[in-house]
């Protein structure tokens, strides 16, 4: 018997990340017509089962898109592309983020700020105790 959530993508992410938890709370406001689900990568139980292999380590690294279909998984930029067509605040720059070159920019960009994102947004107290993901270089 399927419910609700089948029928929306799930956007994975880190539920102990301060940065993280924003920018659900922004996805969530921009998601008008109620297609999305997120869910805390950190709650391997509660993974959305897929073809496509979810591995526990970059699913801390980047946010992950499992496509409502579940064949299909986008990560970081691609996964900002995908959901950019679905939420219809973000529609007038959807084809923007296809020019040529941006993809390129932009996917350095995502992965600049989700390796810095402990800085960017404080932890509670100021301070994040959680142990960073290991950098990856390109």
């Amino acid at each position: 018997m399927g419910t609700e959530t089948d029928r929306r993508a799930v956007v994975l992410y880190d539920g102990m990340c301060a940065f993280c938890r924003r920018s659900v709370r922004i996805l969530k406001k921009l998601d008008w017509l109620g297609r999305l689900c997120c869910h805390d990568a950190r709650d391997a139980a509660g993974l959305p089962a897929c073809p496509v292999p979810l591995d526990p380590g970059r699913l801390l690294e980047e946010m992950h898109v499992v496509t409502p279909d579940r064949k299909r998984v986008f990560a970081g930029y691609r996964a900002l592309r995908w959901l950019a067509w679905r939420l219809p605040p973000a529609w007038p720059v959807a084809p923007l983020l296809y020019l040529p070159g941006v993809a390129g920019l932009g996917s350095r960009l995502y992965r600049w700020i989700a390796r810095h994102r402990f800085d960017l947004v404080p932890c509670d107290h100021g301070a994040c105790q959680l142990p960073r993901p290991a950098e990856r270089r390109p």
